[in-house]
């Protein structure tokens, strides 16, 4: 901005005293610091505004960040949840065809008949009631307490 001292002040105020004259001067004297005024709020509204935009673009970039994160999450999630599907679907029925009726339950033994538990379940085979992918494994065994105790 334009710099001015003390003395400039002074020289100003002494022309403004010859050229207005002492009765006019105090009226001309309110009417410059009243425009400053105006000028100086006008200028820090400009500014204010300025800085609440930059604000909300600041809040719109970090909210389309977040969203690109999370939608890579949940493509991964998805991805996790087709392979363990898929995993499943080649355990239960490895030859890619339904086990379906009483008949086709019976031939396919107790792991995938109706009475099915996670004790006599073929190594592998997901819980038929659960879904657990891991039931009657070592990684079963060693995470569930002993029989009887708690």
């Amino acid at each position: 901005m334009i710099e001015i001292s003390f003395g400039k002040l002074v020289l100003l105020a002494l022309i403004a005293l010859i050229v207005l004259g002492p009765e006019k001067l105090p009226g001309a004297a309110r009417t410059a610091g009243a425009l400053l005024r105006r000028m100086r709020s006008g200028w820090d509204d400009v500014r204010a505004e300025v800085e609440r935009e930059l604000q909300v673009e600041e809040i719109k970039r970090a909210a389309r960040e977040a969203a690109a994160k999370a939608e890579a999450a949940q493509a991964e999630l998805d991805a996790a949840v087709q392979k363990v599907r898929d995993v499943q679907h080649v355990v239960v029925a490895p030859d890619h065809e339904a086990v379906t009726g009483a008949a086709n339950a019976a031939a396919a033994g107790p792991a995938l008949g109706a009475e099915a538990t996670a004790e006599n379940l073929p190594e592998g085979a997901p819980d038929p009631a659960t879904g657990d992918l891991f039931a009657g494994t070592a990684a079963t065994a060693a995470r569930e307490p002993p029989h009887g105790h708690a």
